[in-house]
């Protein structure tokens, strides 16, 4: 860069927002936020892939550098809700590409006291990228290009995705669609949204995204399915409440004045005629009990509705190919037979669980080796003992005498420091013979 130049606005938002003090970082952060605004309403002058690269190591940092919990949440909020001041869906996704590519390029260096904040930092992003969707109507083409951009920055074999990164993506995205959309996206919408995981499970060798995708997304739709079931259940009977009680209104306008006053007086009776209820030792009755509100996990709030044939039956189109692996195959085909049962109406009971029968295995597989082990070790065992035994047979009375005491006691001489069979002791009173002295040559006198 020549000298005396200003620097570009990216570089200088990107070093203030990784700066030390949190002031400078909060006037960066909004800074930029109308820097984005202002900036993607032109017609010309759009954003290239390198300025948002700088623009994320800025933002990347910036959360690196702040503390506390809650306003980590509360920074990592502010900065995955800069996708929303983007004015086209184009700059949107180049945004949320260099997200991807930055948290990729930098996961390597995060240590483990800031790994938590990064992790919700991609719950986040995640979650307002489905509701750049969720704005827009739940287009078709949206879902689809949101998804290839997805699947490509993280899940593509060339895409040299860490496995943190990978996992953490495949077990927060039903999660977030859930929380987005339950309440909005029909069956046909759902399928296409799980779509792109299925084609990645049938043809993919990798293992560790072939489990998460099976356990995380595949399993999960059917351990959902009570809930979604009776979700649908209470949705039927709300419409048709609404429509008998729009019915009754219109045709029982005039007779309800008249019978009013009977009706009141049988409703009376019927209070008085039945006997109150028995309460447990300890409680308090109230006159008008208040509804129980239930904690966040049991809360589980709307469920995303599929249909399952529709899932077994595309499940099955890309499991019966010849370029799928056999692994891959069936594991696909144990989840069709479950969604199969699902749409019969009723739910698959399964008496040992994936990852309690994967630790089965391994652990019957762990004791055949050991026992692969152990009968190899005994044949050399027996030869070492008889070996022992010859040795001990071919000893005289007083070398056995002697090992024995020493085994007694624990404390017997290394090989090289045994006594001689006719070496004298050293010890007090015990007179040793006098050294001859060397006799000097007659050269020497």
């Amino acid at each position: 860069m020549v000298p005396g130049l200003p620097l570009p606005p990216e570089v200088q938002l990107a070093q203030r927002l990784a700066g030390n003090e949190q002031v400078m970082r909060d006037r960066a952060l909004r800074k930029l936020r109308k820097y984005i605004m202002t900036r993607s309403q032109r017609a010309t002058g759009a954003f290239n892939t390198e300025e948002m690269l700088k623009i994320w190591k800025g933002l990347f940092y910036c959360l690196w550098m702040q503390d506390k919990p809650l306003l980590q949440e509360e920074l990592g909020r502010t900065i995955a809700q800069l996708v929303h001041a983007f004015q086209n869906t184009e700059a949107q996704h180049l945004f949320l590409r260099a997200f991807w590519q930055t948290m990729i390029r930098e996961w390597t260096g995060i240590d483990l006291l800031r790994l938590d904040k990064f992790y919700l930092l991609m719950r986040l992003v995640l979650r307002e990228s489905l509701m750049t969707v969720r704005t827009r109507r739940w287009e078709e083409r949206k879902i689809e290009q949101l998804l290839e951009l997805l699947t490509t920055e993280v899940l593509h074999p060339d895409s040299q995705a860490p496995n943190g990164v990978k996992s953490h993506f495949l077990e927060i995205f039903l999660e977030e669609l859930t929380k987005v959309g339950a309440a909005e996206l029909t069956a046909d919408q759902n399928l296409q949204f799980i779509d792109p995981f299925c084609q990645i499970a049938a043809h993919t060798k990798d293992s560790l995204v072939l489990h998460k995708i099976i356990r995380c997304i595949l399993e999960a739709i059917v351990e959902q399915a009570p809930l979604a079931i009776e979700d649908l259940m209470n949705e039927v009977d709300t419409q048709s409440e609404e429509g008998e009680e729009s019915d009754g209104g219109e045709e029982s306008d005039g007779g309800e004045e008249s019978d009013g006053g009977e009706e009141s007086s049988e409703d009376e009776q019927d209070l008085q005629d039945t006997p109150p209820k028995r309460l447990h030792a300890g409680s308090v009755y109230r006159a008008e009990p208040k509804e129980y509100v239930w904690d966040d996990e049991e809360n589980t709030g709307p469920v995303l509705q599929f249909d399952y044939e529709a899932i077994a039956n595309r499940l099955f189109t890309l499991a019966s190919r010849q370029s799928t692996p056999s692994q891959n195959r069936k594991r696909l085909y144990r989840l069709i037979q479950k969604f199969r049962v699902l749409a019969g109406g009723t739910f698959p009971d399964d008496d040992v669980p994936e990852k309690a029968y994967k630790k089965l295995l391994e652990g019957r597989r762990e004791r055949k080796k050991r026992k692969n082990r152990l009968s190899t070790l005994q044949p050399q065992n027996e030869q070492e003992g008889s070996e022992a035994e010859a040795s001990t047979s071919d000893m005289s009375p007083g070398m056995k005498r002697s090992r024995r005491e020493d085994e007694k006691t624990g404390q017997r001489e290394p090989p090289g420091k045994r006594k001689k069979p006719g070496a004298r002791a050293k010890g007090a009173g015990v007179q040793q013979p006098a050294r001859k002295r060397k006799q000097p040559l007659q050269s020497e006198k």
